[in-house]
């Protein structure tokens, strides 16, 4: 039986070690880990107002009071999609031209 007892002793001594390897392990990838934190994400001052003012409008609609509008949102005007949907047919004609 003390060769059971000798088996023991070193498996204990064996898991003790794995232990602090573990914790060595656990200590050393906190350094060096790749996963950068920047922070919380930030908004603007105009996004917040924005935010504000709609959700402001939401609660007076939902008041029964008259709500008073937020500039309207931006649109492109005819003669820019046109211009936009010409380049793209001429970019898409090249890369076919080029495929060829």
């Amino acid at each position: 039986m003390d060769i059971l007892e000798l088996l023991r002793a070193e498996r204990d001594k064996v898991a003790q070690q794995v232990n602090a390897l573990d914790t060595a392990i656990g200590a050393l990838s906190g350094l060096n880990s790749t996963g950068v934190s920047h922070g919380p994400r930030k908004i603007s001052a105009a996004a917040r107002a924005r935010i504000s003012a709609s959700q402001k409008a939401r609660w007076a609609r939902t008041r029964g009071k008259k709500v008073v509008s937020i500039a309207p949102k931006r649109h492109i005007s005819a003669a820019g999609l046109a211009r936009i949907r010409a380049a793209t047919r001429a970019r898409w004609a090249r890369v076919r031209a080029a495929k060829k």
